[in-house]
């Protein structure tokens, strides 16, 4: 593939604030640590302190690793990479060091940009390791499994069909066995079709989703078929001893609600820069969790509640309850990345926009817990294009900047730079402007109070002429009727349903198309640092 670059400001499709973030404007930086760039790395690790503790985190995730292998049989074996391994080993260093993304456990790899996020902190930590070569850094995919909204992993998009897992559930996710997924799975199959790699994505989805009764280690075999030959590691965060780590937190963190207080300060300060607030804290950012169950604590009525139980504790039950169990106790969107820099020596965390952006809401709060606060790294986006779409693209005279515009504002400027006519009456609109400027000055020499009304004829009679040039190039339009239904097709192919390509469209017909070399095309043309997306055409 053939790779070229527009800025994120471009597309038209990032927020202000992350804009902002990137662009290093000055009146977010107290809301962060260091910058996304080789020197905030290089200063950050100067003062670097790890509160993970590296042999658990070993001998967890080789638990973990051993529970696949177990489980699938031969397959784990066969695709389990050498550099996992080794990468694991590599965390009982203290010179090794972890470059995060996080996400839930969308089916099938839900969209596109799954992937983008793991193969961003791929690449981040190959550059790493090539400007400091004196340290490790590993790439990890946190499993996000104690999440529990189904409803937002239960489905994915493949080649315009959407395939979609029926099941009622509740609880955490990452505990669901997938053994009611065989519908989903056919359907899968079925669009894959039986040509090119096809028969390596049925059999990675196959043997996931039928050899694992939990959903996270499905999960963890479809990312590591993939990313594995990379030595990405993948973690499960929901495990007694990760959590035992974070107990002392959990417990002053629920009876002090100081995430509460912190986060929502934090927020009132980000409002008055015009940033929109992604997450909102609670009093209590934690769930009970149990098989089938995760629902909030709350404080009512001088006890500590699970929601829609009959579960109460007192303080002293509580802090009982949290020592003895626990992974009992699930962080919120707010608090699971605190949690996650307890157990990780993480030094960079990778996410899509919202998540950069409510990263932002939660630096007082690591502040006040005395870990540090990691590098905020926007993930790598991308949009593929086929050799036949390219072949259109470049017919059409598009650019890459041209495909990112609505696709009326793209056919009004495909007639103006295409059409044998002048379509615009600026040159029109000056002379007229120039006219009325002598009628405004005549006006007021007659009558001061006049010359309001000589503005409100001019204004009238503008919105008449933009009226007039809007009716030109419709009309202009109707003579390229043709054309412009090949530009619909076009960007209807390449944003489906006008979102970007990466929030739709599953991985699978790509996987087909090109194997594991698709791949291998992400981590190679992706720069995490230069902060730009990044459109990657077939030869």
């Amino acid at each position: 593939m053939e790779a070229s670059c527009i800025s994120y400001k471009e597309t038209g499709f990032f927020s202000p604030t992350v804009i902002d973030y990137l662009e290093n404007r000055a009146d977010l930086k107290p809301f962060y640590g260091h910058r996304p760039d080789m020197k905030g790395f290089a200063d950050l690790l100067k003062t670097k302190k790890v509160v993970a503790n590296r042999e658990i985190l070993y001998r967890v995730l080789t638990k973990q690793y051993a529970h696949n292998e177990q489980d699938s049989n031969s397959e784990f074996k066969i695709l389990n990479s050498k550099l996992v391994a080794d990468n694991i080993d590599l965390l009982k260093l203290d010179n090794t060091y972890t470059i995060t993304t996080g996400h839930q456990l969308n089916i099938f790899a839900g969209p596109l940009y799954f992937l983008y996020k793991i193969a961003t902190a791929i690449k981040l930590a190959q550059q790493l390791k090539a400007a400091l070569p004196d340290k490790n850094f590993v790439p990890v995919y946190w499993m996000a499994s104690e999440d529990h909204d189904f409803a937002e992993i239960n489905y994915t998009n493949i080649g315009g069909k959407k395939v979609h897992w029926w099941y009622e559930a509740s609880g955490a996710t990452g505990r669901i066995n997938p053994d009611t997924m065989r519908q989903a799975l056919n359907q899968y199959k079925g669009v894959l079709g039986m040509e090119g790699h096809a028969g390596e994505v049925a059999n990675i989805v196959e043997t996931a989703y039928t050899k694992f009764d939990k959903l996270a280690d499905a999960t963890r075999y479809l990312v590591n078929a993939l990313f594995g030959e990379y030595g990405l590691v993948i973690i499960d965060a929901d495990h007694h001893e990760f959590k035992q780590q974070f107990a002392p937190i959990m417990a002053q963190d629920i009876i002090n609600q100081n995430s509460y207080k912190n986060i929502t300060a934090t927020n009132e300060q980000l409002q008055k820069l015009g940033v929109h607030i992604q997450v909102n804290p609670r009093e209590i950012n934690f769930f009970y969790l149990k098989d089938n169950l995760r629902e909030r604590v709350v404080f009512e009525q001088d006890s500590y509640q699970v929601m829609n139980t009959e579960i109460r504790f007192t303080e002293t039950e509580l802090r009982e309850e949290i020592t003895k169990y626990p992974e009992r106790f699930s962080p919120n969107v707010v608090m699971r990345p605190l949690y996650q820099e307890c157990i990780l020596p993480n030094i960079a965390y990778i996410g899509g926009g919202a998540e950069v952006v409510y990263w932002l809401e939660l630096k007082s709060n690591f502040d006040f817990y005395k870990v540090d606060f990691p590098i905020l790294i926007l993930r790598n986006s991308a949009l593929i294009v086929k050799k036949e779409q390219a072949a259109k693209v470049k017919h059409m005279d598009l650019s890459a900047a041209d495909l990112f515009k609505a696709t009326d504002e793209l056919k009004t400027c495909w007639i103006k730079k295409h059409s044998n006519h002048n379509l615009t009456l600026e040159e029109e609109w000056r002379e007229m402007s120039a006219l009325f400027e002598k009628i405004k000055l005549r006006s007021y020499k007659i009558d001061p109070t006049l010359s309001p009304s000589a503005s409100a004829v001019q204004a009238r009679l503008k919105h008449a002429v933009d009226n007039l040039e809007k009716k030109l190039i419709k009309a202009e339009k109707r003579n390229y009727a043709v054309r412009l239904e090949q530009l619909s097709i076009i960007k209807a192919e390449l944003f489906p349903k006008d979102s970007l390509q990466e929030r739709t469209e599953n991985f699978g017909l790509m996987y087909v198309k090109w194997g594991q070399s698709f791949i291998d095309e992400l981590v190679k043309h992706f720069e995490p640092l230069d902060f730009e997306f990044t459109v990657l055409t077939e030869k």
